[in-house]
C-alpha cells in the first residue's frame, strides 16, 4: 500500500495576491466544504497522517480554517500550512492552539512577487509577532521562506529585496550571527527553537508549453507525496497545480483504488527505473533538481 509523508488538500483555489513566481489557475473559484473535507479525510486516514492544506490559493481564506483544523485533529492528522502571511492578522484567533497545527510556513518572497505590495517593514513584522507567539506552544514549528534567488547570485545575500527581511530577522530574534555566513541554498537555518529560515532558487512551475527533457530521472511524486485539488482530482505531486496528470476523482472513486490504477502505477513504475513516463513531468524543471543532487552525491 502506498504511503505518503505529505498529502496535499487544497481546500481553496482562490488567492489574494497575483505574485509573478506563480502562475494563477484556469480552474474553477471555490472553497472546500466542511463535509467534503472531512469524506476526503477518511479516505487517505490509511495512507498518511500529515497534510498540507493548499496546492494553489491562499489557506488563510477559507472562512472555516479553524472548523477544518478542528476536524483534522479529530481524525487524528497533523496539518502544515503554507501561506504568504498576508492575512495573519485577520486569521490569529483561527490558527492558535489548535492542536492539528504542526508547522506554519511563510512565503516572506510574496511581498516583493506581488506588484503593488506595500509597507514592507508592517509585513514582516506582523508575520513574526505571530510566529513568536505560534511557538510558544509545544510542537509547532515556523518556516520563513526566501525562495527567490537566482541562479547567477544564489549565495549573494545582500540582493536587495531580501536584505530588509534578511536584517529584520537578525534584530527580531537577536542573532550573535549573521544569517549570510551559515546560508546554504536549501538549507534551513536555525534563528530560534523551532523557528526556521530556509532560502532557494525560484522555481518555474511544470507547463506543457515548456520543453521537454531527455525524459531520465527521478522524482518522489506518489513515493512521499501526492494531493487532491478542490474539485477532487487526485494529482501525483503538489506541481501539477492544474491537474494535468489527472489520477481519478476522489469524489467518485475510492482513494486507495485511484492510487493503484493504471496510470499512478505507471508513474509509479516509470520513476523506479528512471523513466519518466508523464509528459508534464518531463517539462518539469524542479524535479530535475532530484538529478543534480544525485549527480552531486555521486
Amino acid at each position: 500500500m502506498k504511503t505518503f509523508k505529505k498529502f496535499y488538500i487544497e481546500i481553496t483555489s482562490i488567492c489574494n495576491l497575483a505574485c509573478s513566481f506563480c502562475p494563477p489557475t484556469q480552474r474553477a473559484k471555490g472553497f472546500i466544504g466542511l463535509d467534503e473535507f472531512s469524506h476526503r479525510l477518511d479516505q487517505i486516514k490509511p495512507h498518511t497522517n500529515h497534510i498540507y492544506l493548499h496546492v494553489k490559493g491562499e489557506p488563510l481564506l477559507h472562512p472555516k480554517l479553524d472548523a477544518i483544523l478542528d476536524i483534522s485533529h479529530a481524525k487524528g492528522f497533523k496539518v502544515n500550512i503554507t501561506t504568504n502571511g498576508t492575512l495573519i492578522e485577520k486569521n490569529r484567533h483561527k490558527l492558535l492552539d489548535k492542536p492539528a497545527l504542526r508547522q506554519m510556513n511563510f512565503s516572506l518572497h510574496s511581498f516583493d512577487g506581488h506588484e503593488g505590495s506595500t509597507d514592507k517593514d508592517g509585513y514582516v513584522a506582523s508575520v513574526l509577532s505571530f510566529a513568536k507567539e505560534l511557538v510558544k506552544q509545544p510542537d509547532v514549528f515556523v518556516s520563513f521562506r526566501l525562495w527567490n534567488l537566482t541562479k547567477d547570485n544564489g549565495t549573494n545575500l545582500e540582493r536587495k529585496r531580501n536584505k530588509e527581511i534578511v536584517e529584520m530577522l537578525e534584530r527580531e530574534f537577536a542573532l550573535d550571527f549573521r544569517i549570510e555566513e551559515k546560508f546554504v541554498r536549501g538549507g534551513g537555518i536555525k534563528l530560534a527553537d523551532r523557528v526556521y529560515l530556509n532560502q532557494d532558487h525560484e522555481f518555474e512551475w511544470p507547463d506543457l508549453k515548456e520543453d521537454e527533457d531527455d525524459g531520465i530521472g527521478f522524482c518522489h511524486g506518489l513515493r512521499n507525496q501526492a494531493g487532491v485539488l478542490l474539485d477532487g482530482t487526485v494529482i501525483p505531486c503538489c506541481l501539477d497545480g492544474e491537474g494535468v496528470i489527472n489520477l481519478g476523482n476522489i469524489g467518485e472513486t475510492a482513494f486507495s483504488d485511484i492510487i493503484e490504477g493504471e496510470r499512478a502505477n505507471r508513474l509509479y513504475d516509470g520513476f523506479s527505473r528512471r523513466e519518466v513516463v508523464e509528459e508534464l513531468c518531463r517539462k518539469c524543471g524542479y524535479r530535475r533538481r532530484f538529478d543534480l543532487e544525485a549527480k552531486v552525491r555521486a
